[in-house]
């Protein structure tokens, strides 16, 4: 039954039909709201409650059962995140330091969020990563409500369960980088458009500009891909005339436009000399920022100031790109494949012909819209991830999820409910049939991984394909045929979950599942077991990358107690307890404890001591911050106690070089455990 509608009042088409091949039709009450969870729905099943309860539970267990073994995880944000919880002016900004001398190199959205944590319940792993995990929570809720809109209880609960068991959404969602926030926000944003199509109102489209905008300010310019999908669905389908469907979406505009751009007019605005240094802009500009090394630079490859200091373009996988093979398969290799791509071949196939399915629908069909919207949500993101020549990483492929997850449940759901039709049954089929090879081929990459999983899979999704066929003529087999596929289709990403979620995960630079044979993880070259310059450990507990995968950090080591080669870069110090208790005395004298190069060596020495430590040349050491000039003078005014060498990508560039020879020259070097540190405050 559909809803009644208003011509006057809402333009010249009718309300999205909910009602084409859904079990569940009638009055929709709001999901959440108190009479959703105490009264049965009109027509839904009496499991629906009881399901999703259970699914949000799974989810909580998963991403928040052995949390804390993670330590830092990535220290480069979580020392952002102490300094903010102690300085009003740093969780502003998203100041690397207490002492705001550089911002992180992103906006601050994400840190505001973990730095409320650390303020309410101290600074520790947990209080850190728990609000990621409340986070991933939340975006299986939102993605099971928007699929609710317009099909069943089922869809949605299998939707929730796909995201659930995508091995890079328990990767980030146990971990505290931006892209956790970004995918609640993007997941969010659908839903409200999704709400805009029943009835036509504006405020669902503004409060979707609103939630980029949101999203705009924890990852800058990756949201906008979600974009397109957005806009593409309401002008297609919303219920208002045409031009009134563009006012709207310009409605939709103006907001995000107020709610990112307060941010970035006050960054840009407030005078440079009295606010940090914007970290990985090249001249000290947000605006700069956004449009260089984390916008276009990500596309063309041409960053300036890119990890490393001098990763960038230039070739160096088959594609061209030093950060790997650009071309139509990248999501399919060894380095992004056991990420998220174990159901995409089969959710492609079913999304092109539920369409054909749907195409005499009315325009204003629900289905279709969802359909179209997770389409060009999967497609316009995952084609900008294949061709990008510049910086990516395998993790940011949880963008993908929300879209992969709910194009599974909503197709699954159109095809099984059409399965009379030979189409239908055939597609399932197939997709089947492909996700269990494409499984078979992704369990091989990694061998030593659970070496029976891949044929069982592969067997039973075959055996399943089959049966599926063969219910057309034996009805008796539908139930078991579509159980062992489900199973089949799941199992492997299943596998590669738990696998993440019982693994310690730090550094920058992380990966979900096991090892894979031929993935690189950074620069070509560069080499990945555990993701470059982070850490993880195999089933049989054995630790990858620059640090042990027991919660801890790299130790600084090598000559002078420098930073070993690129893991000074990617991953944090531990800093002795005698170098520990050498910055904290007399710390509060001073605006900064300690100085060195690079925002992850200054991490480690800033969480250990809860003290302000100086990133000299932010992330990768070559930014222009701060100048020779204005060290020396923070060291003559006595601001800064300590100086600790540090080596990055950056070593011998800019003014970082230029520092540290400076201080070499005029101060005495001493050795504290096995770290090298010099005392600003006394002459040499």
């Amino acid at each position: 039954m559909s809803m009644s509608y208003t011509a006057a009042s809402s333009g010249d088409a009718p309300p999205l039909d909910r009602s084409p091949g859904v079990a569940e039709t009638g009055p929709r009450r709001r999901p959440w709201s108190r009479s959703w969870w105490t009264e049965r729905r009109d027509g839904g099943p009496a499991w629906e409650r009881p399901a999703l309860a259970g699914l949000l539970v799974a989810a909580a267990v998963a991403y928040l059962v052995g949390l804390g073994a993670s330590g830092w995880a990535n220290s480069f944000y979580s020392a952002a995140v102490q300094a903010g919880s102690v300085s009003w002016k740093a969780f502003l900004f998203g100041s690397s330091d207490a002492g705001n001398s550089i911002t992180v190199d992103k906006p601050p959205a994400s840190l505001w969020v973990m730095a409320l944590s650390v303020r309410i319940f101290g600074l520790s792993s947990w209080s850190i990563l728990v609000p990621q995990a409340l986070v991933g929570v939340a975006t299986i809720g939102v993605l099971y409500a928007a699929v609710r809109r317009h099909f069943s209880a089922a869809a949605a609960l299998l939707s929730g369960v796909v995201l659930l068991l995508t091995p890079v959404a328990a990767l980030m969602f146990r971990f505290n980088n931006p892209d956790a926030l970004l995918v609640l926000l993007m997941t969010l944003a659908a839903y409200t458009v999704l709400r805009a199509l029943e009835h036509g109102r504006t405020r669902w489209l503004v409060a979707a500009g609103a939630l980029i905008g949101l999203g705009f300010l924890t990852k800058q310019l990756q949201v906008f891909l979600v974009v397109p999908a957005l806009a593409v669905t309401y002008l297609a389908f919303g219920p208002p005339r045409v031009g009134r469907r563009v006012v709207q979406l310009l409605a939709a505009g103006a907001a995000l436009l107020v709610t990112a751009g307060w941010w970035v007019a006050l960054v840009e605005l407030w005078p440079a000399a009295s606010r940090p240094y914007i970290g990985g802009s090249t001249d000290n500009s947000f605006l700069g920022l956004t449009l260089g090394y984390n916008g276009l630079g990500r596309l063309t490859g041409e960053e300036t100031g890119s990890v490393g200091g001098g990763f960038g373009g230039g070739a160096g996988g088959a594609g061209g790109s030093m950060w790997g093979e650009t071309g139509i398969t990248r999501l399919f290799t060894a380095e992004f494949g056991g990420q998220i791509a174990w159901l995409i071949p089969g959710a492609l196939l079913m999304a092109v012909v539920a369409l054909v399915l749907l195409r005499r629908q009315p325009r204003g069909d629900g289905q279709r819209a969802q359909v179209v919207l997770w389409l060009s949500w999967l497609l316009v993101t995952g084609l900008t991830f294949s061709f990008m020549s510049g910086i990516i990483h395998a993790y940011y492929s949880v963008a993908l999820a929300p879209a992969v997850a709910a194009l599974v449940g909503v197709t699954v759901s159109l095809l099984w409910s059409r399965r009379s039709q030979p189409l239908a049954l055939g597609a399932l089929a197939v997709a089947t049939a492909t996700t269990a090879v494409w499984s078979f081929v992704l369990l091989s990459r990694s061998a030593d991984f659970v070496p029976w999983l891949s044929w069982v899979v592969l067997v039973a999704g075959l055996v399943a394909a089959v049966g599926l066929v063969a219910t057309a003529v034996r009805p008796s087999l539908t139930k078991a045929a579509a159980g062992v596929a489900l199973a089949a289709s799941l199992a492997g990403p299943l596998a590669y979950t738990v696998q993440t979620v019982s693994t310690a995960h730090t550094g920058s630079i992380v990966s979900a599942g096991p090892t894979v044979a031929g993935a690189v993880g950074g620069p070509v070259g560069m080499g990945r077991p555990g993701g470059f310059g982070g850490a993880q450990a195999d089933g049989a507990g054995r630790a990858f990358g620059g640090a042990a995968a027991t919660g801890g950090t790299a130790e600084m080591g090598g000559p002078g107690g420098m930073a070993g080669g690129m893991g000074g870069l990617l991953n944090g110090s531990t800093p002795s307890a005698e170098l520990v208790a050498l910055l904290e005395a007399d710390a509060s004298s001073y605006r900064w404890v300690a100085a060195t190069v690079g925002a992850n060596n200054a991490a480690g020495y800033q969480l250990a001591t809860q003290e302000s430590v100086m990133p000299i040349g932010g992330f990768n050491g070559t930014d222009a911050s701060p100048t020779l000039e204005q060290f020396q003078a923070w060291v003559t005014e006595g601001k800064i106690h300590y100086f600790i060498p540090g080596r990055t990508g950056g070593e011998g560039q800019g003014t970082a070089a230029a520092i540290t020879a400076w201080v070499e020259a005029n101060f005495t070097a001493q050795t504290v455990g096995s770290t090298t540190v010099y005392d600003l405050t006394a002459g040499s």
